[in-house]
């Protein structure tokens, strides 16, 4: 444990200890938000997905705005968090309509050299 001996440098340490703690309740949250996230992709559920990627989404950036984590950290969590949904509802809407048929595979011309 650091022991600081004086004023500034405790006063310092006891602003350290309050911002990790507001810090680790920010971190939760934002958990808490993925977490609920991912269980609504893995029930397959697109329309609850859409509504819970706009509330972490907002949770991200918030944390991101009080600099808890950084902004390339949030882009690129929001960014994979929003390809996971939209790759979800493409395959629902897709299951919704009738699927076609597999078009049979083309041979390709090999090129003799």
């Amino acid at each position: 444990m650091y022991l600081a001996t004086h004023k500034s440098a405790i006063k310092r340490h006891k602003q350290s200890l309050a911002r990790r703690s507001r810090n680790a309740s920010y971190r939760t949250m934002a958990k808490t938000a993925i977490k609920e996230l991912r269980l609504t992709i893995a029930n397959k559920d697109a329309q609850g997905a859409q509504t819970s990627l706009s509330k972490t989404v907002s949770t991200l950036q918030k944390i991101q705005s009080k600099g808890v984590i950084h902004k390339n950290n949030a882009s690129r969590r929001i960014s994979r968090l929003t390809r996971e949904v939209h790759k979800l509802s493409v395959l629902s809407s897709a299951g919704d309509k009738a699927a076609p048929p597999d078009a049979p595979e083309q041979d390709l011309p090999v090129s003799q050299s």
